[in-house]
């Protein structure tokens, strides 16, 4: 079994939809449809309006803004659900296996609760792993 190349140590960002450049933009939905669409075989609509209303965590390696390591996705309070909804999550096959996945839920959950106090946080995942964020 081959060691995977270490990667550089991630540099996080939060921001609103706005505040994302065209290129970040583009990895992101390259991102998610390569874990949703050909990894899992999910067959949903994945731009699906909700990203304009959201604020947006993303993993990257250092400051290559190519590929998200890991990403999540929180929706504002009454777009989808009356509370904020994380989704969206995703961690990338070069990330995989180091905990940045975890590290990702524990980010989008403490920056949901700075951003929007006083709410109650809905996490959207498959049921399969419903363990994982408990």
């Amino acid at each position: 079994m081959m060691d995977r190349p270490a990667l550089p140590p991630p540099t996080w960002r939060w921001c609103r939809f706005d505040e994302l450049s065209v290129v970040e933009l583009d990895a992101i939905y390259r991102a998610r449809q390569q874990v949703f669409t050909i990894e899992q075989q999910c067959v949903y609509l994945d731009a699906d309006g909700h990203d304009a209303h959201s604020h947006h965590l993303a993993a990257w390696a250092g400051d290559d803004r190519t590929l998200p390591l890991a990403y999540a996705r929180v929706v504002h309070p009454g777009r989808k659900y009356a509370e904020p909804s994380i989704g969206r999550v995703i961690t990338t096959e070069a990330a995989r296996g180091t905990g940045l996945g975890r590290e990702l839920v524990q980010r989008a959950t403490s920056l949901c609760v700075q951003t929007f106090p006083a709410c109650s946080i809905r996490i959207s995942a498959q049921t399969r792993l419903e363990r994982f964020y408990a």
